[in-house]
């Protein structure tokens, strides 16, 4: 009898949602999506500027190479935040049916290989490579150079099997297994801000391009060393009480970090949906993701504000809301009732996460209270001062993806009330 009266209820709000839209075919989350990744193609140039003549090129080579070259558009440079940006374009196409956001990735990719040589030659050790055309690409000495950027680059060779795509792929899993620094048990950790530190946000450095490369080779060894991330991670930066992850652990003090920050548990969460998208189900530890996932996606759910989104300090209510974190816990938890990982009586969480999100996006199409790029510190008044910024690069691929897997759930349940 409940069933018959939501669906009910269901189809009054479908139907009203009609008459309010009619001639337009995009329901109103469809539109704020594609205002967003829009917004994203419009900004995009793929050329470069000479930064003392303010010269604009298309493409680098031996003969009007300069060192004052940038490159103009920030949604194709090499950096991580790009990787999880090109990823969900990819989600977008599939979703719409339209080519044109597959094209953006592919695009992308297409242009950082064709234009990297010139200046891999002409980089040098002292140059900040946050700071360098590709530097990230050129250097890959953290996860954070080729986790996220080397994942989308497998989904992008599925499509156009370039042989230098594959041989950056090949490089990335080498760094990965042989070559980031680890703990004794395995754990991938990082040189700075001390040495072998746990960065909460590598879990997704690394297992987003792990869980696609078991997929792309068939071998074993990527799913089980991914397994082994996500159960160590969770074994350092998991606190039961807060039922919440640290930013961090100190391997020198054998301590946390101080933080619950919102977009570190974001990454972890994400992370875990990614695994079990590509995780085989009949793997022996299958279900033991599913039991750290289902676990972090309660003690999420327990801090999500009455406005639908989640602080930027977790269990901080005078923390601000901030939009990244947000989107990447709607984005998991959408995609987990989606896939069944979860009960679909979760799915308000999910809804309740858009709803928020949503009232952060503009008319057109840019996105509000994303925090900035954020390091590790040991007060929580660095987590609180950080700054907020309109379309930080931070959040958008990770809002896009929430905004896609929330229209494949609201698809779904309409198509379970017929």
């Amino acid at each position: 009898m409940k069933r018959m009266k939501d669906c009910l209820i269901t189809m009054m709000i479908l139907l009203v949602t009609t008459l309010l839209t009619s001639g337009q075919t995009n329901s109103p989350d469809e539109r704020i999506v594609k205002s967003i990744a829009n917004n994203i193609l419009s900004n995009t140039k793929y050329n470069f500027y000479d930064s003392g003549s303010e010269k604009v090129l298309s493409k680098i080579d031996i003969s009007n190479y300069t060192p004052g070259l940038k490159i103009k558009s920030p949604y194709n440079t090499w950096n991580y935040w790009n990787g999880v940006l090109n990823i969900a374009m990819l989600d977008l196409t599939e979703y719409f049916n339209d080519p044109v956001y597959k094209q953006f990735t592919l695009k992308n990719y297409e242009f950082v290989f064709d234009n990297v040589a010139i200046f891999k030659d002409k980089y040098k050790k002292e140059v900040n490579k946050w700071n360098y055309p590709f530097g990230q690409y050129i250097v890959t000495e953290e996860l954070d150079d080729c986790g996220a950027m080397g994942a989308g680059l497998i989904e992008v060779y599925m499509e156009n099997s370039r042989k230098d795509y594959r041989a950056y792929i090949d490089k990335a899993a080498d760094h990965i297994l042989k070559k980031q620094q680890r703990l004794k048990d395995g754990t991938l950790v990082r040189k700075f801000p001390h040495e072998m530190t746990l960065w909460a946000d590598d879990l997704y450095m690394s297992v987003v391009f792990l869980a696609r490369m078991g997929k792309l080779t068939g071998d074993q060894k990527y799913f089980d060393d991914a397994i082994r991330q996500v159960i160590n991670f969770t074994k350092y930066l998991y606190e039961k009480n807060s039922q919440l992850y640290y930013h961090c652990w100190y391997s020198d003090l054998q301590q946390n970090g101080v933080a619950h920050w919102g977009r570190c548990n974001g990454w972890i969460m994400l992370a875990q949906a990614d695994l079990l998208e590509y995780l085989p189900e009949n793997h022996p530890q299958r279900n033991a993701i599913l039991t750290i996932f289902r676990h972090q996606v309660l003690g999420i759910s327990r801090y999500q504000s009455a406005s639908g989104m989640w602080h930027q300090l977790l269990d901080k209510t005078d923390s601000y809301l901030e939009t990244s974190s947000s989107a990447m816990f709607t984005y998991s938890i959408a995609k987990a009732v989606n896939k069944g990982w979860i009960d679909a009586r979760f799915g308000s969480i999910a809804t309740q996460g858009w709803a928020g999100i949503k009232s952060k996006v503009q008319p057109d199409g840019q996105v509000q209270d994303i925090c900035v790029g954020t390091g590790i510190k040991d007060d929580l008044g660095f987590y609180y001062e950080r700054p907020v910024a309109l379309n930080d690069i931070h959040g958008l691929g990770a809002v896009l993806l929430a905004g896609v897997e929330i229209l494949k759930m609201n698809q779904k349940n309409q198509q379970a009330c017929h």
